[in-house]
């Protein structure tokens, strides 16, 4: 029986195990898909080696850069990304590879549609699901800045909207939600069991002009989302992504 699997920390909220076990009854594929939660990153090697049948692997939350140094080979444009969210196990050797940049590509130009693409972007978080957004957008063109809790040079703090003084000894001044179009939430806050977190942000900056992404697709309307609903903003969750980064993912085991 071939396996394919997930891993993460935690992985309650996942709807990989269901896209996938959907996928194989409906086409007749004699293959498993499970989740594997590690609370350490330190416990991966043990699963390869004692899961028999192991040929895939996504990455999630917070795994997708720290895994990236058990495995043998990397793709160009997953090293270029610097995290990776597929692992194809071939002749006892893993490769990794980044389809969150092929989902979110398609599916960020899908939601812009026949409106003009945004020229400024902020992009919520700095971890691996950021990484994949950072490069989409530099090849689409479109200016961003970061918004950490834990900001480093060029980056903003939360602190830097939701306050007239910055908190940080940077010299980045205070700016307005109007300055930036398009809005990326790549963090996990929202997403269930938590369903009530949100970015510290204020909302009341939104506009209709405004465009707001959140990867986060449990639940698929998110306190984030809500907020840009209430302000009569464009919202979209991240299923279409996922089901687009799943497709390359079992591209890449099948070829």
């Amino acid at each position: 029986m071939r396996k394919f699997g997930l891993i993460g920390y935690p992985l309650g909220h996942s709807f990989s195990k269901k896209h996938f076990s959907d996928k194989f009854e409906k086409e007749g594929i004699k293959a498993e898909y499970e989740l594997y939660p590690l609370e350490d990153i330190e416990e991966f090697p043990a699963l390869v080696k004692n899961t028999k049948g192991l040929e895939g692997i996504n990455v999630t939350i917070p795994y997708k850069e720290s895994v990236m140094k058990f495995l043998d080979e990397i793709d160009e444009k997953a090293s270029t990304i610097g995290a990776v969210n597929t692992i194809k196990i071939q002749n006892g050797k893993l490769k990794g590879y980044n389809t969150d940049y092929l989902g979110f590509k398609n599916s960020l130009v899908k939601f812009i549609g026949a409106n003009p693409m945004p020229s400024n972007a902020l992009i919520l978080g700095t971890g691996g699901a950021s990484k994949a957004v950072q490069t989409v957008l530099s090849d689409l063109d479109i200016q961003f800045k970061l918004i950490s809790r834990n900001p480093q040079t060029d980056e903003f703090s939360y602190q830097h909207f939701s306050t007239s003084t910055p908190q940080h000894s940077n010299t980045l001044t205070p700016q307005h939600l109007n300055t930036y179009q398009l809005i990326i939430n790549t963090t996990p806050l929202g997403m269930a069991p938590k369903i009530d977190e949100l970015p510290d942000l204020p909302y009341q900056q939104l506009t209709t002009d405004h465009f707001l992404y959140d990867l986060v697709y449990n639940p698929l309307v998110t306190a984030f989302m809500q907020k840009g609903i209430e302000a009569k903003c464009w919202v979209k969750n991240g299923l279409e992504m996922l089901h687009k980064q799943a497709k390359a993912s079992w591209e890449i085991w099948n070829r």
